[in-house]
């Protein structure tokens, strides 16, 4: 299916909702599926809603995007860590996540009279394991991009042609991705990791993950960026800052960044 092709089938699937609620986390997908509900259903007929968690690092520009189309935009607080099924931290944690998230948005939907859900899951996503997707499933969310056909690419070239600042976006994702499976899941270690990833993407890394393995950090980043690490000074730095953050050890992956990697032991 041509891509003018997955467009029409996706706005005629949302037209036949007439009204949504969106998990809008402010990311490409559900940057461009935000946009397309409102071109759509008007903006009277559509609600973005975000989750304000430690584990989240995208509200502000989440909050940004929302002003900028207009749209009305709620914030929720979300409380994974309090989730001891979550918290042990077993391959199965992105289905407690998912079903809590979904479950508030469904209990909001529903006092606000909006019978359809949906989230902004695309093509790409069936390629990687993502026990999320049950937890979807289970509560009847509805994944428009996903059932047209999207791919994220397909995506990124529309939202370059209609001028979405997230067209170009570093993919984002739970914290809670950085930390193995069976090592417990707390709010100071999910502070560190948030802290050295700041500080690498201020440093000018694009794409950054820092994998969680107790006192090791283990970097990744775009295989194009790799090479910055031969910079003493900034190789210094890093160091530095990480050990500063509480790491006893820094090492880079040379593999470079690679979505899901911590399923790659599974």
């Amino acid at each position: 299916m041509q891509i003018d092709e997955k467009l029409k089938s996706l706005r005629e699937k949302l037209k036949e909702m007439e009204k949504v609620l969106i998990a809008f986390s402010g990311g490409v997908d559900s940057t461009f599926l935000l946009k397309v509900c409102i071109d759509v259903l008007g903006r009277e007929n559509v609600v973005a809603i975000t989750a304000d968690s430690p584990l989240y690092v995208e509200l502000d520009e989440a909050k940004k995007i929302a002003e900028e189309l207009g749209v009305k935009h709620l914030i929720i607080k979300t409380d994974e860590l309090r989730n001891e099924e979550f918290v042990k931290n077993n391959p199965q944690r992105c289905y407690y996540c998912k079903m809590e998230l979904f479950s508030k948005l469904k209990k909001i939907a529903k006092e606000m009279d909006i019978k359809h859900v949906i989230e902004a899951s695309v093509i790409d996503d069936l390629n990687d394991y993502r026990p999320g997707r049950k937890a979807i499933k289970e509560l009847g969310i509805k994944s428009p991009l996903l059932e047209a056909g999207f791919t994220k690419n397909e995506i990124k070239v529309l939202s370059k042609k209609w001028g979405l600042p997230t067209w170009d976006k570093a993919s984002q994702a739970c914290l809670a991705s950085r930390f193995p499976y069976g090592h417990r899941i707390n709010e100071k270690e999910v502070e560190m990791i948030r802290k050295a990833e700041e500080f690498l993407k201020n440093s000018g890394f694009r794409i950054v993950r820092v994998r969680h393995h107790g006192k090791l950090a283990r970097i990744e980043v775009g295989i194009d960026e790799i090479d910055r690490f031969f910079d003493k000074e900034l190789r210094e730095k890093i160091v530095e800052k990480l050990k500063e953050i509480g790491y006893t050890w820094v090492c880079l992956d040379l593999i470079g960044y690679r979505a899901g990697s911590m399923n790659e032991a599974l």
